[in-house]
């Protein structure tokens, strides 16, 4: 078999509006409850699994591959609701989307500050 991501945990004040967030952002089916986590499932079979935690957590950072056209969607979402977003991750360059690699990027964060991007082109231009 060969070696593939499958899931990753993601810290959450509230799992359930985390969850559903990111699925509408990227335009997802809602979240689905799986045993005490609440999964977002991708395209690829990757699923991301919120959990509530009551405790301080580190901001992660999650980058998503994405078409042209879901680009499109999600920096009209991101607009739409007023959310502050930046085209470089040290964020020094509020409400632009970079042009990096031939593609278009943008970084926002979702509701417990964990950093999310969505890229048209993998860094370094390589192939998806």
């Amino acid at each position: 078999m060969a070696v593939q991501f499958n899931h990753t945990i993601v810290l959450a004040k509230d799992k359930h509006a985390s969850a559903a967030f990111l699925a509408e952002i990227l335009g997802r089916p809602a979240p689905k409850v799986s045993g005490p986590f609440v999964a977002v499932q991708l395209d690829n079979g990757v699923t991301l699994d919120y959990a509530d935690a009551d405790v301080d957590f580190p901001v992660q950072h999650l980058a998503f591959l994405v078409g042209e056209d879901e680009f499109d969607e999600i920096h009209r979402k991101i607009t739409e609701r007023g959310l502050v977003h930046w085209a470089d991750p040290h964020r020094r360059r509020p409400n632009e989307i970079n042009t990096h690699d031939g593609g278009r990027g943008v970084y926002f964060l979702d509701p417990d500050g964990h950093a999310l991007e969505a890229i048209t082109v993998p860094y370094g231009g390589l192939p998806g």
